[in-house]
């Protein structure tokens, strides 16, 4: 397996860290999280010139037919500057499902999410799923040649940008039942459709919706018993993928922070960063780093080229991110001592975006669950 990026790669990551180093620098960022949307529309406008929100749609609908690969140098320069854009919930997670979805409304709307013109969000999780990989209360009735969707989605990322909404209801069956499932497409401001919008706790904007008899679009042939619940996995496999290379881009940005830091703070005129003991934290929170490094290459790598260990890939790779994130980031903050603990420092905020990644599609005990789970079934 090569880790090395290709000469296209080198200039991607070089031309976005450039404009992210100019126009989302930890002060500019905090200045975006703190404003009323939360995001920045003229970087929105930036990162989809460079073409990156059409990164992983196909030539023919708008974009670029980039790589897992791609993308995930991509969200790893993201993960490093903590960005709070629809990215993951529109050109990746909203992207994926409309691309697999193939059918004639999804083609219409793809080009429009590639340019960046629309945002999608993927609403797909519930409240009473607690890391189920496919749990739908949410349902559909069909009235007519019409659907509508009566029910409740959770942690919608960037819901309250979002102008359509890809979400997930129960045409049959019961709510954990892995058939019966089918896609809708919600626009924003339908009637009986109420958004609770907030911000996560790394600043990202995120929403609860409420459907009550909302009108709505059918992706695919909802009478299709297993189409839907294939189109979800795949679409939350490339959301596991895109996750991890997020996470290793935040413990990139602490473990940065953590050398300068060590290399320029003095304590009884010497350089903090001479200690023996510090030396050898910093030695191994760079393991940690260069392990989840090579996990999130092999989620890419499930992605790109998926087999029978596709799932097991991810999973794995998801939970030894999620445990090494974490302690990366913890001993950032206990070697910065009290900066690191304030607001207006970097490597607290990178903590907790470790967090909330940890909890998207499952957090590391549910991964390590299903890492059991296949174990028990090739045994």
């Amino acid at each position: 397996m090569n880790f090395e990026l290709h000469e296209d790669q080198v200039q991607l990551r070089d031309s976005l860290s450039r404009l992210l180093a100019d126009q989302y620098a930890f002060e500019q960022r905090r200045a975006i999280a703190a404003s009323a949307e939360g995001t920045s529309p003229a970087v929105w406008r930036q990162i989809c010139g460079l073409g990156l929100s059409g990164l992983r749609i196909a030539e023919e609908h708008g974009g670029f037919g980039g790589s897992a690969a791609d993308l995930s140098v991509v969200m790893q320069a993201f993960g490093k500057a903590l960005l709070t854009e629809p990215f993951l919930a529109s050109a990746v997670l909203g992207a994926t499902a409309l691309s697999l979805s193939g059918d004639a409304t999804s083609h219409a709307l793809l080009p429009q999410v590639a340019s960046g013109e629309r945002i999608v969000a993927w609403a797909c999780d519930e409240a009473a799923g607690r890391h189920a990989p496919c749990w739908v209360e949410t349902r559909a009735i069909r009235e007519g040649s019409s659907w509508r969707l009566t029910g409740a989605k959770a942690c919608v990322l960037n819901a309250p940008q979002a102008d359509v909404f890809l979400v997930s209801a129960r045409v049959s069956g019961s709510s954990s039942d892995g058939q019966g499932v089918a896609l809708f497409l919600v626009q924003a401001g339908s009637e009986g459709l109420n958004r609770r919008a907030y911000r996560l706790i790394d600043d990202t904007p995120a929403g609860d919706l409420r459907l009550d008899g909302v009108l709505a679009v059918p992706l695919g042939d909802p009478a299709d018993p297993l189409r839907g619940a294939q189109v979800i996995e795949a679409t939350r496999s490339a959301g596991v993928a895109a996750v991890c290379a997020d996470a290793v881009g935040a413990m990139e940005g602490a473990y940065q922070l953590t050398v300068e830091y060590l290399n320029t703070r003095k304590q009884f005129g010497r350089f903090i960063g001479e200690n023996q003991s510090l030396r050898h934290r910093v030695a191994e929170m760079m393991v940690e780093l260069e392990v989840a490094r090579s996990m999130a290459f092999l989620a890419a790598c499930a992605i790109d080229d998926p087999g029978s260990v596709q799932a097991e890939d991810l999973a794995r790779a998801k939970y030894i991110i999620g445990l090494h994130g974490r302690s990366l980031c913890q001993s950032a903050i206990q070697l910065h001592g009290g900066i690191g603990m304030t607001e207006e420092y970097a490597v607290g905020h990178y903590l907790r975006r470790i967090a909330v990644i940890d909890q998207l599609f499952g957090d590391s005990a549910a991964q390590l669950s299903r890492l059991t789970e296949m174990l028990d079934t090739t045994t």
